[in-house]
């Protein structure tokens, strides 16, 4: 699978969750679309959207409920598509959501692999395969990133590292949609640092190539280990994304 064909998956994919057509991501104009939901959109998405962004880079394709619109349209509009995402001009759209009871509450960077770069790399520990039998019984809080409970039934593949047969690293990838699979991945604190999450990363993402399926990874831009983790298992920045959500949600959420 080639750098162009992944790209278009995701930009389709992306369409799918938006609510658009792929080529609204590359226009020079932003987009504005009312929100809808899509039985083929990332599962673990909640459509509609009451007001997401995401970019790719050359502009924002706003998806937001009818009632938004015209508010969401005026700040991306106002700011560069990069400065829409980050304060203090993000600080604007918050207070623009907070009347509607809303806030900003994800945001994150997306990354999609470089054929060109992506190589099965060295790991220091044993390294095993493991299908979804294999790993019934990982669903703890160690394994957290690579695995989810929630969604035990996406989870389909997983590399593990093993240092004397115990299960110190292990990257998971999801089935959250029909064409791409996302890739998580966690290793025990004593491990890290040793080359064990780029190994793992970079050797379930060419298993997903090997299937017919685009690997896709995500973490806050802030999660600077994450993204090193990314670069050096042959990942690239692909596209950014962030969605409001009830402020209700928001207090739950930090309660947890």
């Amino acid at each position: 699978m080639t750098r162009d064909a992944i790209f278009r998956l995701a930009l389709e994919q992306s369409a799918r969750d938006s609510n658009c057509r792929p080529e609204d991501f590359l226009r020079a104009e932003n987009v504005i679309v009312e929100s809808a939901a899509n039985g083929d959109a990332r599962r673990y998405l909640e459509l509609p959207f009451a007001c997401d962004l995401t970019s790719y880079g050359e502009n924002i394709v706003a998806s937001v409920a009818p009632q938004l619109r015209e508010t969401v349209t005026e700040y991306v509009n106002r700011f560069p598509a990069h400065a829409c995402f980050e304060t203090p001009n993000l600080h604007v759209l918050m207070d623009a959501l907070r009347p509607h009871g809303l806030n900003a509450c994800f945001m994150a960077e997306y990354w999609l692999p470089d054929p060109n770069v992506l190589c099965a790399l060295e790991c220091p520990y044993e390294t095993r395969i493991l299908q979804r039998a294999d790993f019934q019984a990982l669903y703890r809080p160690e394994w957290s990133n690579a695995l989810c409970e929630k969604r035990r039934e996406l989870d389909v593949l997983a590399v593990g590292a093993y240092d004397n047969g115990r299960l110190i690293g292990l990257a998971g990838c999801s089935a959250d949609c029909r064409t791409m699979w996302q890739i998580g991945v966690d290793v025990l604190p004593g491990y890290r640092r040793q080359g064990v999450a780029s190994a793992l990363t970079s050797r379930l993402a060419l298993e997903i190539l090997a299937r017919e399926k685009a690997p896709f990874y995500c973490c806050a831009w802030s999660n600077v280990r994450s993204a090193r983790n990314a670069i050096r298992s042959g990942f690239r920045p692909a596209w950014v994304q962030l969605t409001a959500r009830p402020e209700a949600q928001i207090a739950e959420l930090n309660e947890k």
